[in-house]
């Protein structure tokens, strides 16, 4: 069977932990993450001319993600992390390599050929890599599977921006803080989460909406009316940087691979728990991701 091609757009930075930089942001966790468990992943970034920027790509090859990293004389891009009680808090530096990302025609034919791609709205901060990646998402194919994963940060986000990427979405993930701000943005006036999901999967014509709640649980909602929720598992948590991307890249993946709903959700949880145990987004995989939630059960 032919692996499904997934593309990541967005941000490629170093997450500056406590414990040390790691190679980071959320698309191109995303791409390791679908890569890691059955998809052809890319990620389409951009890195300075400088050591920052040569380390990264060599990260990003050691890892074994394929990706079309354009330099630029814009710095690279880093982040300083803050773990509170394991939950990650951000400083993002601004006027960085990949707010300068540019269109040609080699990313234009990566993004035609590809099964799915993937996008946040802290990429489009900047004008420059905003129109790059609106003009990507016009040259997908209208089958592709478009992952919008809201991932709001900062300021760096409208209501305009957040409904034009919705407009091209065709799957949706956002935390339940995330979907608070949505519901006062959009006056949706509902009574659960379920039924403000059903609302954003009616009003933007979407095939998924996936809400996560940390550790409480996570739940997917389809166009078709299917819904899967689950009780997040219990994990020894050493921090969660790069579990949401994980869980979206294994969604994607084994959507993408024929996977039913159920088993895709399942296999997501399953490999964000796996992420908190350890430091960093690209964790080393094992032979076998364990079942938490079976594990849970007992």
């Amino acid at each position: 069977m032919t692996k499904p091609i997934v593309v990541a757009l967005g941000e490629l930075l170093w997450d500056r932990l406590p414990s040390g930089k790691r190679a980071g942001g959320a698309p191109v966790n995303f791409a390791y993450h679908a890569t890691m468990n059955g998809a052809d992943g890319y990620a389409i970034s951009a890195v300075g001319e400088d050591a920052l920027g040569d380390e990264l790509v060599g990260e990003t090859q050691k890892a074994g993600i394929t990706s079309i990293i354009q330099r630029n004389a814009w710095p690279t891009g880093t982040v300083d992390v803050t773990l509170r009680e394991g939950i990650p808090e951000y400083v993002i530096r601004r006027g960085v390599a990949w707010d300068h990302l540019l269109l040609t025609r080699e990313l234009i034919d990566v993004v035609e050929r590809a099964d799915a791609l993937c996008f946040g709205s802290l990429a489009l901060r900047s004008p420059e890599t905003h129109d790059t990646i609106i003009e990507l998402l016009r040259h997908s194919r209208r089958d592709a599977m478009r992952f919008f994963d809201i991932n709001l940060r900062s300021d760096y986000y409208s209501q305009e921006l957040i409904t034009e990427l919705l407009g091209y979405a065709t799957v949706l993930k956002l935390n339940d803080d995330e979907l608070l701000l949505l519901r006062d943005m959009f006056s949706i006036h509902a009574e659960s989460d379920a039924e403000s999901c059903r609302w954003l999967l009616a009003r933007f014509d979407l095939d998924y909406v996936i809400l996560t709640a940390g550790s409480d649980f996570s739940m997917v909602t389809a166009r078709d009316g299917e819904t899967s929720t689950i009780a997040t598992p219990h994990v020894e948590v050493v921090d969660t940087v790069g579990a949401g991307d994980s869980f979206s890249g294994t969604f994607t993946a084994r959507i993408l691979s024929g996977a039913s709903l159920s088993q895709a959700h399942r296999d997501a949880v399953n490999v964000a728990a796996f992420v908190c145990t350890g430091s960093g987004a690209w964790p080393e995989y094992p032979t076998a991701i364990p079942d938490y939630l079976e594990a849970s059960r007992k």
